[in-house]
């Protein structure tokens, strides 16, 4: 089942891709809902998913925010 989360989360950073902002608030969404270890691993995705796109890049941020709460 988690596996599913982690996957549907990928498809929806996907699709809202094109809206900065939009990207950033489903992001945080997702944050809430996954695993630590599924956390580590969607930031090594959005990453690569981000490397062309400079404007989707600078909300990885909300990643690291996340940590300094915990």
């Amino acid at each position: 089942m988690a596996r599913a989360v982690y996957e549907y989360t990928k498809t929806v950073l996907k699709k809202v891709s094109f809206d900065a902002e939009l990207f950033r608030k489903e992001l945080e969404k997702a944050l809430i809902r996954l695993l630590p270890f599924e956390i580590e691993e969607l930031k090594i995705w959005l990453l690569k998913f981000t490397a062309n796109k400079p404007e989707l890049s600078q909300q990885l941020v909300v990643i690291d925010q996340k940590k300094k709460l915990f």
